[in-house]
């Protein structure tokens, strides 16, 4: 009877188990992320702060351009005490146009200190148009991925990227060719043509007094045609490098990691810093807001 007995807890114990393993199948693996961060740490002067200055410490790994494949080399940034954090988000962030990695090297410290891989990038070429610098975002995302130093942390179902100009246009177009993509961030994005139906979250960055990619032309129009959940802030008397490092990074900031979080990570608690929850029209930097189909 005891043998019995041990038998059927075992058989028992399987099927829990097995249970268990259907029920999670379709979760994102990268929610675990958002256990190791308190609800305390979670304030809107938190995530206005700028630097790597959220709850993680940073350290980066430089990425030469010989080693690098199928892009221009860069760095990745990436938090040193999440062991036990589960897999976390990886995200690409590409320039644009005659643009090198400094341009948008900011949100490398920034999304790693709040808990995300994030390899900031240079092209193969400055001259590169949105098609390659799509290409060159996914392959950074692979390179994270196999990476011997991150790749084990790295959640390869819960991406993001983020690209200026000509390199927004490449996050765009990248949304609609690569499906683990969650969530995007075009900022001051510039495309010529169709890079087909995007639905992917995308919270996206203008610039008001734009002469290179006008906001009436490109983010206004990417915006509209955006089917998936949508945030738009327009900076201000801003110039096409308005989101670029050195500017406006404590006001963008809070929104593209909440962003980030909400979507790649899936951690409902940085809700409150998108969409209806907060009014950043209301603010003399930005001089429009709008949201769709988000929280």
């Amino acid at each position: 009877m005891k043998k019995k007995s041990l038998f059927s807890t075992l058989a028992m114990t399987a099927s829990v188990l097995l249970i268990s393993m259907s029920v999670n199948a379709g979760k994102p693996a990268a929610a675990a992320a958002a256990t190791c961060i308190s609800d305390s740490d979670i304030t809107s002067a938190a995530l206005s702060t700028t630097g790597s200055s959220g709850p993680f410490t940073v350290s980066t790994k430089s990425v030469s351009r010989y080693s690098a494949s199928g892009f221009g080399g860069g760095t990745i940034h990436y938090p040193t005490n999440a062991g036990d954090c589960g897999l976390i988000g990886g995200i690409a962030v590409v320039p644009g146009y005659v643009s090198y990695e400094s341009s948008i090297r900011w949100w490398g410290p920034r999304l790693a200190s709040w808990g995300f891989v994030v390899i900031t990038i240079n092209t193969n070429s400055i001259y590169d148009q949105p098609d390659s610098r799509a290409t060159q975002l996914s392959a950074a995302l692979d390179h994270i991925i196999a990476d011997s130093t991150v790749g084990a942390m790295v959640d390869s179902n819960n991406l993001g990227a983020i690209g200026w100009s000509m390199g927004g246009g490449g996050s765009l177009k990248l949304a609609t060719t690569r499906s683990t993509v969650r969530a995007i961030i075009p900022q001051a994005p510039w495309y010529s043509g169709s890079y087909g139906k995007m639905n992917t979250p995308a919270f996206m960055i203008g610039c008001q007094n734009d002469t290179v990619a006008p906001t009436a032309e490109h983010v206004n129009v990417f915006y509209s045609n955006a089917s998936g959940s949508k945030m738009k802030i327009e900076v201000n008397n801003g110039s096409h490098s308005c989101a670029n490092s050195g500017y406006n990074e404590a006001l963008l900031g809070k929104p593209g990691i909440a962003w980030m979080q909400r979507y790649i990570h899936g951690d409902t608690r940085f809700s409150q810093f998108l969409c209806a929850n907060e009014n950043y029209g209301s603010s003399t930097s930005v001089s429009a807001y709008d949201y769709a189909s988000c929280p």
